[in-house]
């Protein structure tokens, strides 16, 4: 029964349909208003997947540091000091030379 769908002859019926019920005037001003509503629609979409690009992005870093494996407290200390806190933790600190 519904084998090809729409053809056609249904969009012309459906076009006769609206112009009979709107009138030829009102049609424009219709298409105006849809034109606008579609504007909106777009610009609101885009500024929401602008916002919600960092909040995801966020939310993944922070999902990742749950999840990541907890090592031992001494793997930990290993990985923080570097050459450079290891120079900075043997110099003296001005305000313990004066004290």
């Amino acid at each position: 029964m519904l084998r090809n769908g729409l053809e056609p002859w249904h969009l012309l019926v459906v076009l006769a349909v609206v112009v009979l019920l709107f009138g030829s005037k009102k049609l424009p001003e219709m298409a105006r208003g849809l034109g606008k509503s579609m504007r909106i629609l777009k610009a609101e979409t885009k500024a929401l997947r602008e916002d919600e690009a960092p909040a995801a992005d966020a939310a993944q870093g922070a999902a990742q540091a749950t999840a990541a494996p907890q090592q031992p407290a001494a793997d930990q200390a290993r990985q923080a000091v570097t050459p450079t806190t290891v120079t900075k933790a043997t110099e003296t600190p001005r305000s313990a030379t004066t004290a």
